[in-house]
């Protein structure tokens, strides 16, 4: 990974633009969607970032040169050897926000898979993230233990779950989810043994399952490529370390099959 996705607050900031037609349009709006105050005035105050949207190659050049010396990070339209960031292709379900890049690859590739994912995605997977947020209070009265809550929530948004993320769901699926009886949250152990070293190899329950692991137990054999698919805030253990004793949460003994 080359280029770290990261999201920012533009509301009210000012984002530097030049050039004109449909390259520049097309920024401008996405810009001005997130909030953003355009200017093409090269020494107005308090510039945030930087797009270079000239169609000139020597023109373009020039800008690039001129405003990186100024320590500004700069978007290069259609010239992404220039470009210190890259604006990618998004698919909005406000708050939630899904961001596909391909690090100035190939912006067809991008619009693309947005599509593909569009269609996949509810309209209301927005309003889930929101009941999420103005339920969390109740969530951590019912889950006050972190492993649990979580592993609560991943059983919840699950395909098939009551908050299954690719269902269209009501403000009652919420509340029937809350009001239903919550158990503690058990030890779980899974054993994995994978077949290939390539990650694009694995199942579909064996990325969930890493993807929900809280703590992972792996041969020394098995890649980084497969471990990096866990949650980032896994555990993670040498196989030898393994003491039968697991905490609460999910736990993974991952081996290379023989």
């Amino acid at each position: 990974m080359n280029q770290l996705p990261i999201f920012l607050n533009l509301k009210d900031r000012r984002i530097l633009l030049l050039g004109n037609g449909e390259m520049a349009d097309a920024k401008r709006r996405l810009y001005e969607r997130a909030g953003a105050v355009i200017t093409d005035d090269e020494h107005a105050s308090g510039i945030a970032l930087a797009v270079v949207a000239l169609e000139n190659d020597d023109e373009a050049m020039a800008a690039v040169v001129r405003l990186k010396a100024r320590g500004l990070l700069v978007n290069a339209v259609d010239r992404s050897a220039l470009c210190d960031y890259t604006t990618p292709a998004i698919i909005d379900r406000d708050p939630v926000l899904i961001a596909i890049g391909t690090g100035g690859a190939s912006a067809g590739l991008a619009k693309a898979l947005r599509q593909r994912l569009e269609q996949l995605l509810p309209a209301g997977l927005g309003a889930l993230s929101v009941a999420l947020y103005q339920a969390r209070e109740r969530i951590q009265q019912i889950w006050p233990e972190g492993a649990a809550r979580r592993k609560a929530i991943d059983a919840a948004l699950d395909p098939n779950g009551p908050l299954d993320v690719l269902a269209d769901h009501k403000m009652e699926d919420m509340e029937a989810w809350l009001d239903q009886p919550h158990g503690q949250a058990r030890s779980q152990v899974i054993d994995l043994e994978l077949a290939s070293p390539d990650p694009d190899d694995l199942t579909l329950r064996q990325a969930r399952w890493l993807g929900q692991a809280d703590q992972i137990f792996a041969s020394d054999d098995v890649p980084e490529a497969v471990l990096v698919r866990a949650r980032a805030d896994a555990e993670r253990f040498t196989l030898s370390f393994w003491d039968e004793q697991p905490t609460t949460g999910l736990t993974l003994r991952i081996r290379m099959k023989i």
